[in-house]
């Protein structure tokens, strides 16, 4: 491979903008080629090529793809991609069900050596890697609980966005921003083996979730609870994580649209000691706080040196993104097994408003996500 990586990108919404800011400037990486059907008024540069067709752009003999379009299209782009030879990092989540990352690995068996990765990007926030740091040490004890919230204000028009339309997202905030909390409960603590969940709409009409509440617990019996929210009304995002000496607290979200907050926060509490010097449940506490988020700088950096070196990713692997999904659904079926109907939210929403395709469950879960 020439020593500058050809790169194209598929989907200029949020996510695909910020990655091509960040290419465009990257000493790692040519960006030839944009490409996005729903975006017809993206701005021309002679710089690249743009393509309203993706799969004219897949044809342009590109090393490398950045996938960040509707999850409709994600899971079908990706192994496209990879059946050309081209390394791809894909948006999360990777697409609407459990069966697109099933799909996805099979095609990345066939390409053979082509590099993977999925945008858990929070794996790369500075408060995140140094609680890693802080847990990984052993000093602060095993791991006993965690608790993340993140929630959202869905705003005017939240109805009609496709997010908010089965058959473009496949699931709702659970999927859409729940699967980043799951994949730190999983980046802290591994697996999941119990899920007792409610998911339910309880104020947009929109037919996904509004509001996704899950209790997780490991073999080891730690227990994770995660709230995910788009009636939330405040944005939030918060990650608490209970050891046997300390209790660590990741606050804030430096978006590029800034609306988690100003800063980003690592609070870090030492459990009460027994000399009596800290008032039992009121400990010191020490705060970093971060005004930088190189987080998506630091993604982009990964994937070009697991290209450069040949390298499998290690940090949003396909293996990651395939068991996120896993627990993803696990918790959706987790509460359709103790009712089975969708909570909706007394608004004068009619039962018959968001007629099911045939396959589905009420929560357009489709019987392939199903685990024994």
């Amino acid at each position: 491979m020439r020593d500058r990586i050809n790169a194209g990108i598929i989907g200029t919404g949020t996510r695909g903008t910020i990655w091509k800011e960040i290419v465009e400037r990257h000493p790692a990486f040519s960006l030839v080629a944009v490409s996005d059907a729903h975006r017809p008024d993206i701005p021309r540069q002679e710089t690249f090529s743009y393509y309203e067709d993706y799969r004219d752009l897949l044809k342009t003999g590109i090393d490398a793809v950045f996938v960040a379009p509707q999850n409709k299209y994600r899971a079908r782009v990706v192994t496209e991609a990879l059946a050309r030879g081209i390394h791809v990092l894909c948006e999360v989540p990777p697409g609407r069900s459990v069966q697109d990352m099933r799909d996805v690995i099979a095609a990345e068996k066939k390409a053979g050596g082509t590099v993977l990765g999925f945008a858990f990007t929070y794996r790369f926030c500075d408060a995140v890697l140094r609680a890693k740091e802080m847990v990984h040490s052993g000093t602060c004890g095993k791991i006993l609980w965690m608790k993340g919230v993140y929630g959202k204000s869905g705003g005017s028009g939240f109805e009609s966005i496709w997010r908010s339309n089965r058959e473009w997202a496949g699931g709702g905030v659970l999927l859409d921003q729940g699967i980043h909390m799951i994949d730190l409960f999983r980046f802290f603590a591994g697996e999941f083996k119990e899920v007792k969940s409610f998911v339910v709409t309880s104020f947009w009409n929109i037919p996904l979730e509004d509001n996704g509440f899950a209790l997780l617990r490991t073999a080891h019996n730690q227990v994770a609870m995660i709230h995910a929210s788009s009636a939330h009304w405040m944005n939030h995002f918060a990650l608490e994580i209970c050891l046997e000496n300390s209790h660590i607290t990741i606050r804030g979200d430096l978006s590029p649209q800034g609306d988690y907050g100003p800063r980003e926060h690592l609070i870090l509490c030492p459990r009460s000691s027994a000399d009596g010097k800290n008032t039992p449940g009121i400990p010191e506490e020490t705060v970093a706080t971060f005004d930088t988020a190189p987080r998506y700088e630091r993604e982009v950096d990964a994937f070009a040196d697991s290209i450069h070196n040949n390298s499998m990713v290690h940090l949003g692997s396909s293996a990651d993104a395939l068991q996120a999904m896993k627990l993803v659904y696990r918790i959706y079926q987790g509460d359709a097994a103790r009712g089975g109907a969708r909570t909706r939210p007394n608004r004068g929403i009619s039962p018959d408003s968001s007629p099911l395709r045939a396959g589905q469950t009420s929560w357009g879960i489709p019987r392939e996500n199903r685990f024994d």
